[in-house]
């Protein structure tokens, strides 16, 4: 499971790379994992932080990399 978490990982920061802020549903369906994997991934990239996460109105979150200043 570990292995897997890491490669959704990767599949996450380079979709947000290539496509920059998006929301979890888009996120999910962009790279075609099981949600349960995205989130636990997300998790670790967000612990790591390496990805910021905004809750916004309706309580969608938005999804974006962390630049480096």
């Amino acid at each position: 499971m570990i292995t897997e978490i890491g490669i959704v990982a990767g599949d996450i920061w380079h979709f947000l790379d290539q496509h920059g802020e998006t929301n979890l549903a888009r996120l999910v369906k962009g790279i075609d994992k099981p949600r349960d994997n995205v989130l636990i991934s997300l998790g670790w990239l967000a612990r790591e932080g390496h990805v910021l996460l905004q809750q916004v109105d309706g309580g969608e979150y938005r999804i974006a990399l962390r630049k480096n200043a």
